[in-house]
């Protein structure tokens, strides 16, 4: 019993490695239930958010925005890992979680950017679960 108790102590961190996903931040996991109640009251047959829905919206070209930014890639790179250049040549910080931890914790500026971003490339406000999808992929990134 011994033996079994000491291996699955050790293997703790590897599996919560393996397991705990990037969302783990006590204020990326309140945005995200934020949106999945948000998601939930606008389609009651809401199951849940998609990285691979997330990922679509994000290098997806749209018509409805404007010319210079037919999708988010046009200022942030087809790598969420790198760090994009507005329009105006500004730099912007990678979007990826992994390189920017501290991305999609503020409520208030995840809501200020995916206002101004979702009408700029979309041509229209971003539902609740496009947000959700877009936060989850880019937490696996």
């Amino acid at each position: 019993m011994k033996t079994r108790c000491r291996r699955a102590l050790l293997a703790l961190p590897l599996l919560a490695a393996i397991t705990l996903p990037a969302l783990a931040n006590p204020a990326r996991e309140a945005a995200i239930n934020h949106f999945a109640a948000a998601a939930k009251a606008e389609n009651p047959g809401f199951s849940g958010f998609s990285a691979a829905r997330g990922e679509a919206l994000y290098r997806t070209r749209f018509s409805g925005g404007e010319a210079e930014t037919p999708a988010c890639t046009a200022c942030h790179t087809d790598n969420p890992a790198s760090g994009g250049r507005t329009r105006a040549g500004k730099d912007i910080a990678p979007m990826a979680v992994s390189k920017s931890p501290d991305r999609y914790t503020d409520m208030a500026k995840i809501e200020k950017w995916f206002g101004r971003n979702c009408k700029s490339v979309l041509g229209r406000e971003c539902t609740a679960t496009e947000k959700g999808d877009f936060i989850t992929f880019m937490s696996g990134k």
